[in-house]
């Protein structure tokens, strides 16, 4: 009867550390697909914590995906490669969403100022959105908050540009691709020079490096004015140098401004609206450019810089 009692009393406490183990590994979540509530809309977002973060006890980088007019966290994830970039290199990366539309297609979009649709139209508080994520994540995650990062692309690039002009004071760099700067009527007034990594093609109709009218109908201004702007405001006195210019792309920058507030520009002449280096979102998509590597030039930029 004593070695049945202790046969059953031993199964139990197995069962019981089996369960304890369980839960302690559901505890360990890699993947989050979290929400917070803004402005009475509920946000959401995916998050991605790299190997090892369970381990260790240091701060890590953040960095923001934005995806474009109709993405999702969840196409970011897939289609440029981000994830694997933020898992092999040591850093967090989250991807926010934008708010559905309430139209058939239930497109997302960020208000970036004067693009785009849904978000735009119902003024959405992208700005405050972010803001509260970004104090959210820092509060429940080893976040090292002068290494914030954010990248957008096409509407996300946009809405990149409007986050560094007015959330200035959070992020250490950004880097906008397929997009341009459409802030609202007031002026530009960041608080700190901000270093700029822009990738584009020159074969871009949707969003022209030139200027002009692009999707939607909206226009677009030139990429170049959208950098003459921050080079004033990044204090630079002369005019960028050229220190590429071939077949596959050109490669200019402003340097020597304030605070190493470099701004950095690859115009490639293959692809068009898409991510270099990534994939197609869609059939009906762009070809991304096959001569840089998006995901890659933009690590190696965010991770030269941090907030003082």
């Amino acid at each position: 009867m004593t070695n049945a009692f202790n046969t059953i009393i031993t199964i139990v406490c197995l069962f019981l550390f089996a369960s304890c183990d369980k839960d302690a590994d559901q505890e360990k979540s890699y993947r989050i697909n979290g929400a917070i509530s803004v402005d009475g809309r509920n946000r959401t977002f995916l998050l991605n914590l790299p190997p090892g973060y369970y381990e260790g006890d240091s701060t890590l980088p953040l960095v923001i995906g934005l995806h474009g007019t109709g993405g999702s966290a969840a196409q970011f994830d897939h289609d440029y490669g981000f994830t694997t970039k933020a898992n092999n290199n040591n850093f967090i990366i989250v991807y926010p969403e934008g708010v559905r539309s309430t139209g058939i297609l239930g497109l997302r979009t960020w208000n970036a100022g004067t693009c785009c649709d849904f978000a735009l139209e119902q003024q959405i508080n992208d700005v405050k959105y972010i803001g509260a994520l970004l104090d959210n994540l820092l509060s429940r995650y080893r976040i090292n908050a002068k290494r914030v990062y954010i990248t957008g692309m096409s509407n996300g690039g946009m809405f990149t540009y409007r986050l560094a002009n007015e959330m200035g004071n959070r992020i250490a760099a950004v880097a906008a691709v397929s997009s341009t700067m459409v802030l609202p009527a007031a002026p530009l007034t960041p608080s700190r020079p901000m270093p700029i990594l822009h990738i584009h093609s020159i074969r871009d109709t949707k969003i022209p490096y030139v200027g002009g009218i692009g999707i939607g109908g909206y226009y677009f201004p030139p990429v170049d004015s959208t950098h003459r702007v921050w080079a004033q405001h990044n204090g630079y006195t002369t005019e960028p140098v050229t220190l590429r210019d071939d077949a596959s792309y050109k490669l200019t920058e402003w340097s020597g401004g304030n605070a190493g507030s470099l701004i950095r520009c690859y115009l490639t002449q293959d692809g068009g609206h898409a991510w270099p280096g990534g994939l197609k979102p869609n059939r009906r998509g762009d070809d991304p450019s096959t001569v840089i590597n998006a995901t890659d030039l933009i690590w190696d930029f965010f991770k030269g810089y941090s907030l003082p």
